[in-house]
């Protein structure tokens, strides 16, 4: 195994609200950083707390060897994290883990719950928004969260995007599963629209539906596709409504790891291989980013 070790500089360790902070670092790990990577931190130079914390890659400036984290405090080694000072270095073991697919062209639509917006902000980065039309769905505890966290970020990448809000306080009222099954529903009805323009009858169902059929867009050409980061129970819920859709969907796990580099075993998931064998797979050397369809979602719960 291959481990990159790096000293990193702190540029910005700053809190944005609700007990979440940005973490900007510069060194060496931006060179080859990819959307939906990690890195793995040590918080301080004793050995306390002992592991070190993972942490998804949230931005990746290669001109100025600079990352971007984001982090939520949540325990002891988060919360000694908040006291490290612009000008200091940290330890990291960086980039690691498969990322995201980049698509070349198409539309793209992200859905994100909660910190889980933060590692899609490399992909949104890294798509060419000449060719790709991307959208995000993200669902946040309330209005304050929503703009003190991420939603000014949002505004600034002019893309656009939806929020759900658990008090509806901001957008929609509920989940933002919600909002995904309303989307797919949307482009259920516009490609069966195109298809029935193109000759079939409307009381036929395509011969590729549920199979793909949403995979293109409803005026025909390229493909659609989804990426999610958030919550377990989110991710399922993302998962199988895309599976029923027919659209490819990929999840990160990426709050399932602890020690980050495979030793402790900690994240292992089971996945359904395409020969229809199981086999058990570590969130944080095989992922965290997986094919959403391929998860066996209760051994994951």
């Amino acid at each position: 195994m291959i481990v990159l070790l790096h000293r990193e500089i702190v540029i910005e360790n700053r809190r944005l609200g609700a007990d979440v902070y940005r973490l900007v670092l510069k060194g060496a790990v931006a060179a080859t950083a990819r959307p939906g990577q990690f890195v793995h931190l040590q918080v301080g130079t004793t050995t306390d707390p002992l592991l070190r914390r993972p942490i998804s890659i949230a931005g990746i400036d290669r001109p100025k060897g600079e990352i971007t984290l984001y982090y939520r405090v949540a325990g002891r080694g988060t919360a000694k994290l908040t006291g490290v000072r612009a000008g200091e270095t940290l330890s990291v073991i960086g980039p690691v883990g498969t990322g995201f697919t980049v698509p070349a062209a198409g539309e793209l639509l992200l859905v994100a719950g909660g910190i889980g917006l933060f590692p899609l902000f490399t992909l949104i980065e890294a798509v060419d928004r000449s060719a790709v039309r991307v959208k995000v769905l993200w669902g946040g505890e309330n209005r304050t969260f929503i703009q003190e966290v991420g939603g000014e970020t949002l505004f600034k990448m002019g893309v656009d995007y939806a929020v759900a809000t658990m008090d509806g306080s901001m957008g929609h009222a509920g989940l933002v599963t919600d909002l995904l099954q309303a989307a797919l529903e949307d482009r259920a009805a516009r490609s069966l629209a195109h298809r029935t323009a193109e000759g079939q009858t409307a009381g036929t169902a395509p011969s590729d539906w549920g199979t793909g059929a949403l995979t293109e867009r409803p005026e025909g050409g390229a493909a659609f596709t989804v990426a999610a980061c958030g919550p377990k129970g989110m991710l399922r819920a993302v998962a199988e409504s895309c599976g029923q859709a027919g659209v490819p969907v990929e999840v990160s796990l990426e709050e399932r790891m602890a020690c980050g580099v495979g030793a402790c075993l900690g994240c292992v998931c089971l996945v359904r291989c395409a020969d229809g064998t199981l086999a058990r797979r570590r969130v944080c050397k095989d992922g965290p980013v997986f094919d959403g369809r391929e998860v066996v979602w209760d051994e994951t719960d």
